[in-house]
């Protein structure tokens, strides 16, 4: 099978670059050999992301996040003291981004011409060998993962403006305007005034990490695009991080897309963090195939969930499934797929045409 062109939905390359340290430009054994003997990061020596993986996988559209959670005083998770840490921190790993635009190594998306333009370059047959050789940037769409770095509405116009099209309102537990994974409660006033201000602006209402209440809370009131960048089934992982049945049938009647996220602890119950190991755990790609299952058999087709891989996310090889050793593996889920029965259309839908239809209305 030629390999499908490929849209992941959820990477975290600047986080890697600017708090991991490492220079995505690098081979990936290179990046890997840097960090041997460090043990400040869990997943260190355990890297599968690079530009030149990337290529490799055909992978030529991303959804790349900036990510700063501030943090209340009395909270237990890493982050920031102030939202304007946090805003410094995303502005930080925007000019990241905008150095790796300068390098030829990306390229930002911000609108339906330059996506038909950049999937058309990426996707045509090249006209000789030297054009073949050449690297491709990557295309990417801005995303913000946790709105906590949002300091007002008017910072919110600000980042429209330099290129974010798609925001997260929670990540990890409270936020300063919507509770996130392994919280509860609606949105709070500042946050239905975000995502109004949102939905002024045509921004993509990116639901991962919202707790329930909060997720029902926004699929009520928003009319704006919405998305999962990357989230899989409670049927499978009973947490709230994943979505129930219900949840999912939610966004299937919103038109939204979901991305499979290939985190093992989201892919096999009773992972233990730093004792589990994908091997032990029987942890495959196999399972990714089933939770892309499992949201086709609810939509009765193929055309709401995708690829949100979120690799390189605090995690790499030593939790994530054993057969992905680079984020170029991605591709072997597609055999997987066409021995389940999917045909080559239902493949190109989960690979990223359903992310680029989606993308070509909402931008």
């Amino acid at each position: 099978m030629e390999k499908p062109f490929i849209v992941d939905a959820h990477l975290d390359l600047s986080m890697n670059a600017l708090e991991w340290n490492r220079d995505l430009r690098q081979p990936i054994h290179e990046i890997n050999r840097r960090e041997e003997g460090l043990t400040d990061k869990p997943d260190r020596g355990h890297a599968t992301v690079s530009f030149d993986e990337l290529r490799k996988g055909n992978i030529g559209l991303v959804v790349a996040t900036q990510i700063a959670r501030y943090v209340a005083p009395d909270s237990a998770l890493p982050g920031w003291h102030s939202p304007e840490q946090a805003w410094a921190q995303t502005q930080g790993q925007l000019a990241w981004y905008k150095a790796m635009e300068e390098d030829g190594q990306l390229v930002m998306i911000t609108n339906r011409d330059e996506l038909d333009t950049h999937i058309e370059q990426w996707t045509a047959a090249p006209a000789n060998n030297s054009e073949a050789a050449a690297p491709k940037p990557v295309g990417y769409i801005l995303s913000l993962e946790g709105a906590d770095s949002i300091i007002t509405l008017s910072h919110l116009e600000r980042a429209r403006e330099y290129g974010l099209r798609a925001v997260g309102p929670a990540h990890y537990g409270r936020g300063r305007y919507a509770n996130g994974t392994d919280s509860s409660g609606r949105l709070n006033n500042d946050g239905l005034a975000l995502l109004k201000k949102m939905e002024e602006m045509n921004m993509i209402l990116d639901v991962t990490h919202l707790n329930d209440d909060a997720f029902y809370h926004a699929l009520e009131i928003y009319s704006g695009p919405i998305w999962a960048s990357h989230n899989n089934c409670r049927v499978f992982v009973n947490h709230n991080r994943q979505f129930s049945d219900d949840m999912i049938k939610q966004l299937i009647a919103h038109q939204a897309v979901i991305g499979i996220a290939l985190d093992a602890w989201m892919m096999v119950p009773d992972w233990i963090r730093g004792q589990s190991t994908p091997k032990a755990m029987n942890c495959s790609l196999e399972i990714m195939a089933d939770n892309i299952d499992h949201i086709c058999h609810l939509s009765g087709n193929t055309r709401h969930v995708a690829i949100g891989s979120d690799l390189d996310g605090a995690f790499g090889t030593e939790q994530c499934p054993y057969d992905i050793k680079t984020i170029a593996d991605i591709q072997k889920i597609f055999p997987i797929l066409e021995r389940r029965g999917y045909s080559r259309a239902d493949i190109e839908n989960i690979a990223g045409r359903n992310w680029i239809n989606f993308l070509r209305n909402a931008l």
